[in-house]
């Protein structure tokens, strides 16, 4: 089987099956998929995920300004669908969670120039998820759990929000860092795709062209110091979790999921 699922109106979907685990097996197809934007979806695109995959609950991780910009998508008309919009920023704009006259693009969109190191830009914004919306990141979590049907979780590229709950996700399933960093860092393969597809929406295409294309690859040693940073505050990604709300019945859910 492969990872990667070839749709007509969403470019970086997979399949979180397929990885090492830790004690020697493999992650579980057809459970969790992670996703770029959905509301490009065709009606075969839908049909596909719905019909042939049994798709039945989306985690939106967007901004609930994206939301509004960009439009829902055509998953949420099929009753069989449950949406679970999580947004991980703490929002602040007129179309987001807090009334106020405008816009926070640096709210809004996960790429923002914030620091002069890379590195240590990448892994705070990754932190930043986790601090302003732990309860968004948990609620996400028990969501891709969920036992009726498969789920996909997305964001705008599918690269950096989703990057970060689907290595949570595999963590707690146990699979090796090593398979953790490669589920993250297959994105660049689709990622010129990506920045085609995001520039043909006025949402995003400014802030694209503001910087380098290579600037977006999602490269090992972001993801790595990110989950060193659980590592050495807390004792690990799970022990995160659980100092906000986790619990074991919410560990033996996911590993059911992912588990072969």
């Amino acid at each position: 089987m492969t990872r990667w699922i070839d749709l007509e109106g969403a470019v970086n979907v997979r399949d979180l099956g397929g990885l090492p685990t830790r004690d020697g097996g493999v992650t579980r197809y057809g459970r969790i998929l992670r996703a770029d934007n959905l509301q490009g979806l065709t009606p075969a695109d839908v049909s596909r995920l719905v019909g042939d995959l049994k798709l039945r609950h989306v985690v939106d991780l967007r901004s609930t300004a994206e939301v509004a910009l960009e439009g829902p998508g055509p998953l949420t008309a099929v009753p069989e669908v449950t949406h679970h919009h999580l947004t991980l920023f703490a929002e602040g704009g007129r179309h987001t969670d807090v009334e106020a006259d405008t816009i926070d693009g640096e709210r809004v969109l996960p790429w923002q120039e914030r620091q002069v190191d890379e590195e240590l830009r990448v892994t705070g914004f990754y932190y930043g998820y986790l601090r302003d919306r732990p309860d968004a990141v948990v609620a996400a979590l028990r969501a891709m759990a969920a036992a009726d049907g498969a789920a996909v979780v997305h964001c705008a590229a599918g690269k950096d929000r989703t990057g970060v709950l689907s290595a949570l996700a595999l963590e707690l399933a146990g699979a090796t860092r090593g398979a953790i960093v490669e589920d993250y860092t297959a994105t660049g393969e689709r990622l010129e795709a990506v920045l085609r597809r995001l520039r043909g929406s006025a949402t995003y295409r400014d802030d694209l062209d503001s910087r380098p294309a290579d600037d977006h690859m999602p490269r090992p040693r972001y993801i790595e110091q990110f989950l060193a940073v659980l590592d050495d505050r807390f004792g690990g990604p799970q022990e995160w979790l659980e100092q906000h709300g986790w619990t074991p019945d919410d560990t033996a859910a996911m590993r059911a999921r992912l588990r072969e």
